[in-house]
C-alpha cells in the first residue's frame, strides 16, 4: 500500500488508541518509529506527521522516566512543526520546565491566538470526556435491561487550522474518544450479554424494573448527546491569525 497522509495520520490515531487501551509498554516504540520513517518519505506535506510521531514518542519516553529522551524527541517534533505550547504544561512535564532544552525548545513554537484556543479546548475536551466515561460508567451499575448505550462525544473542530500543529492534537483527542468508547462499549456488552441469560433463567428477574432502567438510560444517553453537541468549538469572531511566540513557559493552567 502507498503511504498517503491521511493513511499515516490513521495509523497515528492506531497506535495512540493502543497505547491508551493496552499501555505503553505493550505497544513499544517500533509503530511511531516507522511512523516517523515513513511520513519523512513522504515529505513537507507530510511534516506534521513526522511532528505527531515524534511528539508520541516523547510521550512513551515520559512514561518510562527517560527525561534526556523526552527532550530529544520533543526537540524534534517541534522541528517537524509541533506547537502544543497548552500539552507542555501537563503535569507530567512540569519537572522539565527547569531545564535550558525544554526552555529553548518551547521559546522555539509559535503559535496564533486562533489555534491556542483550539488547543485549550481540545485539552478540555479530553478531560471532560474521561470525566463523562467514568460517570457513565457509574451510571451503567446494576442496571437490569439489556439495552447497549454508547458513549456520546463533542464533533472534531473543522476549522482550517492556521498551523498542523493542531491537526496532531486533534489525532490526540480522536484517540482519547475512540478508547473510551471501546471500553464503554465492551462494558455495555457484557452487561447487557449477562442480563439476557439471566432474565432467560431467573424466574425472580425484574422485568418491570428492567423497562424502567431502560428508559432512564436511554434519557441520559440523549441528554449526554445533547451536552457534547453543545460543547462543540467555536472559533472566536475576529481571532488573532498571527503567528507569535507561546505564552510564556509556566503561565499556562493545564485544563482540569
Amino acid at each position: 500500500m502507498v503511504d498517503t497522509v491521511n493513511s499515516l495520520a490513521a495509523r497515528v490515531h492506531e497506535l495512540l488508541v493502543a497505547v491508551l487501551t493496552e499501555g505503553p509498554a505493550a505497544v513499544g516504540t517500533a509503530g511511531f518509529h516507522d511512523v516517523v520513517a515513513r511520513a519523512t518519505a513522504l515529505g513537507p506535506e507530510a511534516r506534521w506527521l513526522v511532528a505527531a510521531g515524534q511528539a508520541s514518542l516523547g510521550e512513551m519516553a515520559l512514561a518510562r522516566g527517560q527525561s534526556e529522551e523526552v527532550i530529544l524527541h520533543l526537540d524534534a517534533a517541534v522541528t517537524a512543526g509541533y506547537n502544543d505550547c497548552v500539552a507542555l504544561h501537563a503535569g507530567p512535564l512540569r519537572p522539565l520546565h527547569h531545564d535550558p532544552r525544554f526552555r529553548a525548545l518551547y521559546q522555539r513554537m509559535r503559535v496564533t491566538q486562533g489555534d491556542l484556543d483550539e488547543f485549550f479546548w481540545l485539552h478540555q475536551e479530553m478531560q471532560t470526556a474521561v470525566r463523562e466515561a467514568q460517570d457513565a460508567t457509574v451510571d451503567n451499575l446494576g442496571r437490569l435491561d439489556t439495552g447497549v448505550s454508547s458513549l456520546p462525544q463533542a464533533p472534531l473542530p473543522t476549522r482550517a487550522p492556521h498551523t498542523h500543529g493542531v491537526l496532531i492534537t486533534r489525532i490526540d483527542l480522536a484517540a482519547v474518544q475512540s478508547a473510551l468508547q471501546q471500553a464503554a462499549l465492551k462494558a455495555e456488552f457484557q452487561r447487557s450479554s449477562g442480563n439476557t441469560s439471566l432474565g432467560l433463567i431467573d424466574d425472580t428477574w425484574d422485568h418491570e424494573r428492567a423497562r424502567r432502567d431502560a428508559w432512564y438510560a436511554d434519557d441520559l444517553e440523549d441528554r449526554r448527546r445533547q451536552a457534547a453537541e453543545a460543547r462543540a468549538f467555536v472559533e472566536r469572531p475576529g481571532v488573532g491569525t498571527t503567528l507569535v511566540p507561546c505564552p510564556p513557559l509556566g503561565s499556562i493552567t493545564y485544563p482540569v
